[in-house]
């Protein structure tokens, strides 16, 4: 019989009611009792992924000849510079992750303006300060560049082509934000330079009162100042003709850095909200259909242990809901998937349990004798099996990271998670709730309460 049960009962309660506490609650908030000042906060309110709430699903590739080597740490780079600039543009939930060697697959739930995050992510984002003489080029034309520490004349003419020195790029920015002029109604970009980047700027616009000055996003002209004082303060303004979302969009690159490796768009899907709802209503219905059909078994053939393995069941459901919410777990139908064939698992692992007390019952034990035999008999299944099982998420996981398999990668990640609770309530909470039963009613009649 299990020792110290009323420790036992005392934990599951508290585990219980933590895991409902966070599942009936949208936010946690912990406050200072005397100042009311908010010590601890957290947001519960549940994630969908792009196929139950709908969104932008974007394939990109490296936009380079086929048989150009592409390292892993320059995509690696490009991800992180994606996500941040999606992150910065307010796309919330967002998941974007290295499909093979040359592709990233980015999925944005809940997204509506796809065109300003499509526009943003392909921008290599490589910004020019670009000597151009006494030439002003036009806002929106294309020049061609040359850069190197060591300075290349202005207006070299090679094949016909005019070629520009690059005067600094845009990694010697330090900070970049965006400001308002009130008086013009205009938007700026305002930076402030690290110190190598603001000594060249000095230096230039000291040797080169008069001139013009480019200002190149991707080679395109954005705006052509004249240098009328020398900027020795290491900060300046880009004026254009912006918007604010044009301008905080063209921070976002100029804050993140350029790409080391340019993106094209391959391929976009975009879901509606109406059929990510609808896929969301039938799982539902799907799942609750199969619960009771499962429940109905359990009761009907193992009687009072199966009544035991239901409320099993329920408690590790709300524990894993509780987790997906607190640890912002992004629900997908593939990841309900895999909720319910770890649920599968745990209803299996009750059955080995309650079937090696039936035979220990029918062998005369007694029933606390067949309680304690039943679970040490198989623990040896029940473990081996549960570790398959975490073995093959976690090699689903491996495949579904490093191919951009997303379906995959959210199956094995819930379906592991499902697991290792499960394993906790079929070992430690429907054991302890049989013991709780048993003493409670103190059965006699075993063919009746065990159906043996």
């Amino acid at each position: 019989m299990i020792r110290n049960l009323t420790n036992r009962i005392i934990i599951t309660v508290i585990i219980l009611a933590v895991a409902l506490w966070v599942d009936l609650s949208n936010e946690v908030k912990i406050l200072n009792p005397v100042t009311d000042e908010i010590l601890f906060s957290q947001d519960l309110t549940p994630r969908l992924g792009l196929d139950l709430r709908g969104g932008l699903q974007v394939l990109l590739e490296a936009d380079l000849p086929e048989n150009a080597q592409i390292d892993t740490a320059s995509m690696e780079i490009a991800r992180d510079i994606v996500q941040q600039r999606t992150d910065a543009l307010g796309v919330n939930e967002n998941v974007i992750q290295i499909a093979g060697e040359r592709r990233i697959v980015g999925e944005f739930p809940g997204l509506e303006d796809t065109e300003s995050v499509l526009a943003t992510i392909q921008q290599t984002g490589l910004l020019e300060f670009v000597d151009t003489g006494d030439l002003n080029p036009q806002e929106g034309s294309v020049l061609v560049t040359d850069y190197s520490p060591a300075g290349v004349p202005t207006d070299i003419v090679a094949d016909g082509i005019t070629v520009f020195h690059t005067v600094m790029t845009g990694a010697e920015l330090a900070s970049v934000n965006v400001s308002q002029d009130t008086l013009a109604s205009r938007y700026l970009i305002n930076f402030v330079l690290k110190s190598d980047g603001s000594k060249v700027f000095a230096d230039h616009t000291t040797a080169n009162r008069g001139k013009f000055l480019a200002i190149l996003l991707d080679k395109q002209v954005i705006s052509a100042p004249i240098i009328n004082d020398a900027i020795t303060g290491g900060q300046g303004q880009i004026s254009g003709n912006f918007t604010y979302e044009s301008a905080n969009a063209f921070a976002i690159q100029l804050r993140y850095g350029s790409l080391p490796v340019p993106l094209k768009v391959v391929e976009t899907r975009i879901i509606g909200p109406t059929l990510g709802a609808d896929s969301l209503n039938k799982s539902l219905v799907a799942g609750l259909i199969g619960m009771a059909i499962v429940v109905l078994f359990m009761i009907i053939y193992y009687r009072m242990p199966g009544i035991v393995a239901v409320l099993s069941i329920m408690i590790y459901a709300a524990i894993t809901f509780a987790i997906f919410k607190w640890f912002h777990f992004t629900l997908t139908l593939p990841g309900i998937a895999g909720f319910l064939l770890s649920t599968g698992t745990a209803l299996d692992s009750n059955i080995l349990i309650f079937e090696r007390m039936k035979e220990e019952l029918r062998s005369g034990r007694t029933l606390n004798q067949a309680m304690d035999l039943g679970w040490t008999r198989a623990w040896s299944s029940i473990r081996d099996s549960n570790l398959a099982a975490i073995i093959t998420s976690v090699i689903l996981f491996w495949f579904g990271s490093s191919f951009g398999a997303t379906i995959v990668k959210g199956f094995s990640l819930t379906l592991a998670l499902g697991v290792l609770i499960s394993l906790f309530t079929a070992v430690y909470i429907t054991r302890t709730l049989l013991a709780l039963f048993i003493k409670t009613f103190k059965p006699q009649n075993f063919e009746r309460w065990f159906g043996v």
